[in-house]
């Protein structure tokens, strides 16, 4: 969900709208990392985040939370809360200051910061109807932070401004995303950073079905929500313009992977 990345008139436009600032251009960017999980056995590596990106995003996010609404309905942060604070006991991150806040906006979208900075859209609640469903988003984003995602774009391109690249995050599912085809003019460029950014999510989606299975939640949860996802989202954006995989291609990578995460139930 989180991390888009790419830059136009539009996406500048959109920032502007946010009153958030992009300190400098950014680089479309490719190579994987290594996978932070192994796929037989369900280990999970845990990457921390140096203090600067740390700060960055807490900083970020306090200026999110200044410029967009906080969502005053107590009933959905309650139930944020309650699911975050069983997924918490099962990540060792030290020194994470964990924070999980709804904000009011109607787009079904989540995304995740630095220093373990979560944002919920009061619309995804709608989407994620069951506490399993809400698990396998949170528990993703998490594994967003775990992963360190943000420094393994930064180390994979020194170009990349930190400044933007956390404010990508903030943007992730966002209109922004369905404006990535002007970007086609930069040919095998984009390719490269758009399926760098898709590995990483597909990454966070098999991390966070461990870390589902670990909390008690059932990995299986996650395939529901993307169908959910896919019923609701129907977008014409090719998988290969797009940050994002498809919600097929998610739900399939998914199934193939339950195996793994269910192994982990404890």
């Amino acid at each position: 969900m989180a991390y888009q990345w790419g830059m136009n008139l539009s996406l500048k436009k959109l920032l502007k709208s946010k009153g958030l600032t992009l300190l400098l251009p950014i680089a479309v960017i490719g190579c994987a990392a290594p996978a932070s999980y192994n796929a037989d056995t369900g280990a999970v590596e845990i990457r921390a985040a140096d203090a600067s990106l740390i700060q960055q995003g807490e900083a970020a996010f306090a200026q999110y939370k200044s410029q967009t609404p906080v969502s005053t309905n107590a009933a959905a942060q309650a139930r944020v809360n309650r699911v975050a604070t069983r997924l918490r006991p099962v990540i060792n991150l030290p020194g994470t200051n964990w924070e999980f806040v709804v904000f009011e906006d109607s787009a079904a979208n989540a995304f995740a910061l630095p220093g373990g900075k979560v944002g919920v859209n009061t619309g995804l609640l709608n989407v994620a109807v069951t506490d399993g469903q809400l698990a396998a988003v949170l528990a993703h984003e998490m594994a967003h932070v775990t992963s360190n995602h943000a420094a393994a774009r930064v180390k994979n391109n020194e170009t990349i401004a930190l400044g933007g690249a956390i404010l990508g995050a903030v943007l992730g599912g966002s209109e922004a995303g369905s404006q990535l085809g002007s970007l086609a003019s930069k040919g095998g460029e984009i390719a490269f950073g758009l399926t760098f950014s898709r590995s990483q999510e597909l990454e966070a989606d098999r991390v966070g079905t461990i870390f589902m299975a670990r909390a008690g939640y059932e990995p299986s949860e996650a395939v529901t929500l993307w169908e959910r996802m896919g019923a609701q989202n129907k977008s014409s954006t090719p998988e290969f313009l797009s940050t994002h995989p498809v919600n097929t291609t998610r739900i399939k990578a998914l199934q193939e992977f339950l195996p793994v995460a269910n192994a982990q139930k404890r």
